[in-house]
């Protein structure tokens, strides 16, 4: 059984201001490593990703995704009553998390710079669209809108076709490198005592992951072509018809195309052809690359030519949709499915993907809107009257007016 001293932020608590994917997902890892995070949620409404859909026995799948072991408190931060509750929160966190539209924390108070010099040991990290500074400082920004801006949909899809990624790359970009931040500042706390502030931007982040096509369009004067399953700078690499469907080959350097055509398919005139020999020799001949490629992978069933490929070594999967990854035996012999729990009852979810031997990192549950209202501010040391008195005026959720047993 895991022990609360074992995870590596026990005793840390995150404050998270959020909404959406890109913040929540940062403080679910958070959470997912140890720290206790407290939500901030709308009065009624909540983070709007709970309304997002209904398809997880009637709460939104994105919600569900996003913020098991989460606390959640609703607070009207209009009212000064919920300002001076927030207040309260911050006063006894390590860290701050806030991605609420450009302008919203100063105008809730929560001037960073302020808050650091009130709490010097505090870690404030906010995630904005464009960057605190410059000619879009201001402007609102949500995953398409900064997929478009960064260029990011002009190197995916088909050639006919550009397209957003099929997740939401720019949030979820920006949320690993606040939660990769956060476990950085909290780590230069320990030896300075010191916390501080992050900026972490949606456009920087995604423009982060584009660093081989800016690479080439700085250096090369390239646009990237979109290419669809294949790869604009490596051949053979693509989905290749079998007997019974497709499989994707990924040949990365003339060694691999060598063991593919010599020890695959037995085609050592094709391991000695003069014009597929390197790789930019194959990129270039891409179409004939292709057509013999085919020719030989028609020849075997699906699964036949999956074996011989990994005997080899030779890179290559499947095509599998989202039921294919549901039920992928890979991550059902290791394990990675545990239950949580939530407000429509037991739920299945993956295991985060940081692997620590030790110690297995909590699955904590969904929360309701507001289910730790009053056990928040009863944490705070309101009693039952101030905690009623607040419900019954707004500044809680009414369904708080009691403390949790």
């Amino acid at each position: 059984m895991t022990e609360r001293a074992d995870l590596p932020l026990d005793g840390i608590v995150v404050v998270a201001l959020e909404q959406a994917v890109a913040a929540p997902i940062a403080t679910r890892h958070l959470a997912d490593l140890g720290a206790e995070v407290i939500k901030v949620e709308r009065v009624g409404e909540g983070d709007f990703c709970r309304n997002y859909d209904d398809a997880v026995r009637g709460m939104a799948s994105h919600f569900v995704w996003l913020n098991r072991g989460k606390r959640s408190i609703e607070l009207d931060l209009k009212d000064p009553r919920g300002q001076k509750v927030l207040g309260e929160l911050i006063s006894r966190a390590d860290v701050l998390v806030q991605n609420l539209a450009p302008g919203a924390t100063q105008r809730l108070g929560l001037d960073p710079e302020a808050l650091i010099s009130e709490q010097p040991r505090l870690i404030v990290a906010g995630i904005s669209g464009y960057g605190l500074e410059g000619p879009y400082a201001e402007h609102k920004a949500y995953d398409m809108l900064i997929q478009a801006e960064s260029g990011l949909i002009s190197v995916t899809g088909t050639p006919e076709t550009p397209t957003k990624t099929g997740i939401p790359t720019s949030d979820i970009a920006a949320g690993v490198y606040v939660a990769q931040a956060v476990l950085a500042a909290l780590f230069r706390r320990e030896r300075t005592g010191k916390g501080g502030v992050i900026d972490v931007a949606m456009l920087d982040a995604t423009a982060e992951w584009l660093g081989h096509q800016i690479n080439m369009q700085m250096y090369a004067d390239r646009q990237v072509p979109r290419m669809g399953l294949s790869h604009a700078a490596i051949a053979p690499y693509d989905a290749y018809p079998t007997q019974d469907g497709q499989i994707l080959i990924g040949v990365q350097n003339d060694r691999g195309w060598e063991q593919l055509t010599r020890d695959v398919f037995d085609r050592p005139d094709l391991t000695s052809r003069s014009d597929l020999a390197t790789n930019p020799l194959r990129v270039a001949n891409r179409a004939e690359t292709d057509r013999v490629v085919s020719d030989e992978t028609r020849k075997w069933t699906t699964s036949d030519l999956t074996e011989r490929l990994n005997a080899v070594g030779i890179p290559a999967a499947q095509i599998n949709d989202l039921k294919g990854l549901v039920a992928h035996p890979q991550l059902t012999a290791r394990d990675r499915w545990r239950p949580i729990d939530s407000p429509v009852g037991q739920l299945s979810a993956l295991l985060p993907p940081m692997t620590f031997q030790d110690v297995e990192l909590p699955m904590g549950s969904v929360p309701a809107l507001g289910e730790d209202s009053a056990s928040i501010l009863a944490d705070l040391g309101y009693d039952d009257a101030a905690i009623a008195t607040l419900a019954a005026i707004g500044v809680i959720g009414s369904r708080n007016s009691r403390r949790s047993p």
